[in-house]
C-alpha cells in the first residue's frame, strides 16, 4: 500500500490543519498534552463542557462525524480522510472522549440497524454535540460471556418494563442516552433471546451509581434499572435479534478504539531524551535504546495496520476480527511503555505528582492500562476471536450452545 497522500488527501490535510490552527482550543494544548489514556480532567474547567464545545466547534466546521452519510449530518468522507483528521487533531482527539460511544459505536450501529424515525432524531444531535451517549452491556455476571445477560425486558401494554443492572458502564453519569442489551427470551439459546433498546438516562426508575477506580478518579458505573418503561419505539432491531445489533456495535468500536488508543510510546521516547542518567540521558544507554526499539517496532506495527484496515474499510468492507489484534496489541503496549517510563524514573516512579516535570503521566497511564486490556473485550476474547476468526482454529467447547438459557445452572 501506498503510504503518502495522494494529491486529494494532502489537499484535505491541508485544510484540516489550517482549520485546527485557527479554531482548536490551544489554551488546553499543554494539559491535553499531558493527559493519560482515558478520560481527562481540566484544571479549573469542566471536561464534559470543553468536550462540547471543540465539538460543536467541529460540527459547525463540516468535521464532525465525517465518515457518516450527510443524510444524517455527516460529510460521507472516506476511512483514510478520517484517519487523516485525527493525525492532524492531535491532543485534541483526547477532547472526543465522551462522545467515543455515540460517535464511534452507537452512530454507525444505529445507521444500520436503526428505524428511520430513530436516526432522524438522534443522529443529528449526536453530529452537533447535543447528545451524549452510553454502552449498557456487561452485567456483573455477564462481561466476558456478554451472551449471558440477565437484565430483562418483558412486554408491557404496547412497549416494555425493564428490570436489571448493568455494570462499568463508562460515561453513564453524564450520559443522556444509553444503549441497553436485555433479555428478552429466556426459553432459547442465550445468543437468541436478546433485544436492544435505547434508554433515556434520566427516566423514572433509572440509577447510575458512579464507581471509584484506583485512578481515584469515578468515570465507569454501575447502573439499576428499576420497572422502566420503553416503549416499543425505543426498540433497536428486531425482537431476539439484539446479539447481532451487538455484534455491530462490539465492531464499531474496536475500530472507534483502535484508531485513537495510545501505546505510550512517544511519551516514553519524549522521557529518555530528556531524563538525566550518568553522563548524559536515558537515551544514551544501549539497554533503553533496544527497550525504545521493542516498542517502537509494536507502536509502528499497530499504526500500519490501522491504515491496512481503513484503506479495507474506504473500499467498503465491513469492520471484521482483524480489529481485535489492534486491541489487543495496544493495550498491552501501553501498560508495557508505562511500566518502562516508571522504571526509568527510579524511586520516583513509585509515587504519584514527584516526577521530574511534575505530572503524574506514567503513574496514571499505568493504573488505566489493567482497563483497557479488559473493556471492549479482554485480552482472552481478543485471542479467542483472532484464533477463530483471522486464524480459522476450532472453535471452543460451549457445553450451553444448545440449551436455553432459563436452564444454564447458576451459581
Amino acid at each position: 500500500m501506498d503510504f503518502q497522500d495522494t494529491p486529494r488527501e494532502a489537499e484535505f490535510r491541508a485544510k484540516a490543519r489550517a482549520w485546527i490552527a485557527v479554531n482548536a482550543p490551544q489554551e488546553l494544548h499543554d494539559e491535553l498534552a499531558r493527559a493519560p489514556f482515558g478520560h481527562i480532567d481540566l484544571v479549573g474547567r469542566s471536561a464534559l463542557a470543553a468536550s462540547k464545545d471543540w465539538h460543536r466547534r467541529k460540527a459547525a466546521g463540516g468535521w464532525a462525524c465525517l465518515t457518516w452519510p450527510r443524510d444524517y449530518g455527516g460529510q460521507g468522507a472516506s476511512a483514510i480522510d478520517n484517519v487523516i483528521w485525527h493525525q492532524e487533531e492531535g491532543v485534541y482527539s483526547k477532547l472526543a472522549g465522551p462522545f467515543m460511544v455515540a460517535q464511534g459505536s452507537f452512530g454507525p450501529t444505529l445507521i444500520a440497524w436503526g428505524s428511520e424515525a430513530q436516526k432522524q432524531v438522534h443522529l443529528p444531535r449526536i453530529v452537533a454535540g447535543e447528545e451524549v451517549w452510553c454502552q449498557l452491556f456487561s452485567e456483573p455476571g455477564a462481561g466476558s460471556d456478554l451472551a449471558g445477560v440477565r437484565t430483562r425486558a418483558v412486554p408491557d401494554g404496547e412497549g416494555w418494563l425493564i428490570n436489571g443492572q448493568k455494570m462499568w458502564s463508562s460515561g453513564a453519569h453524564e450520559a443522556d442516552f444509553g444503549v441497553l442489551l436485555v433479555r428478552t427470551n429466556p426459553d432459547v439459546p442465550k445468543h437468541k433471546g436478546l433485544t436492544m433498546f435505547l434508554l433515556d438516562m434520566h427516566a423514572p426508575g433509572v440509577e447510575v451509581r458512579p464507581i471509584r477506580q484506583i485512578t481515584n478518579q469515578s468515570h465507569v458505573n454501575e447502573v439499576y434499572m428499576t420497572d422502566v418503561r420503553l416503549a416499543d419505539a425505543h426498540r433497536l432491531g428486531p425482537v431476539d435479534k439484539g446479539w447481532q445489533v451487538a455484534l455491530t456495535m462490539l465492531m464499531n468500536e474496536r475500530n472507534s478504539i483502535g484508531n485513537q488508543m495510545q501505546t505510550g510510546f512517544e511519551e516514553v521516547f519524549s522521557l529518555a531524551a530528556r531524563l538525566p542518567q550518568g553522563d548524559g540521558v536515558a537515551l544514551d544507554d544501549p539497554a533503553v535504546v533496544s527497550r525504545l526499539a521493542e516498542l517502537a517496532a509494536r507502536a509502528n506495527g499497530l499504526k500500519y495496520t490501522n491504515y491496512r484496515i481503513q484503506t479495507a474499510l474506504s473500499q467498503g468492507d465491513e469492520p471484521g476480527p482483524e480489529l481485535s489484534i489492534m486491541k489487543l496489541v495496544a493495550a498491552s503496549t501501553m501498560q508495557e511503555a508505562a511500566m518502562f517510563a516508571l522504571d526509568l524514573q527510579g524511586p520516583a516512579g513509585m509515587v504519584m505528582d514527584m516526577t521530574e516535570d511534575g505530572d503524574d503521566l506514567f503513574q496514571m497511564m499505568l493504573l488505566r492500562s489493567a482497563g483497557a486490556r479488559i473493556e471492549g473485550g479482554t485480552d482472552e476474547i481478543m485471542r479467542t476471536i483472532i484464533a477463530e476468526r483471522v486464524l480459522g482454529l476450532p472453535q471452543d467447547m460451549r457445553a450451553d450452545k444448545d440449551v436455553p438459557f432459563s436452564a444454564i445452572p447458576t451459581a
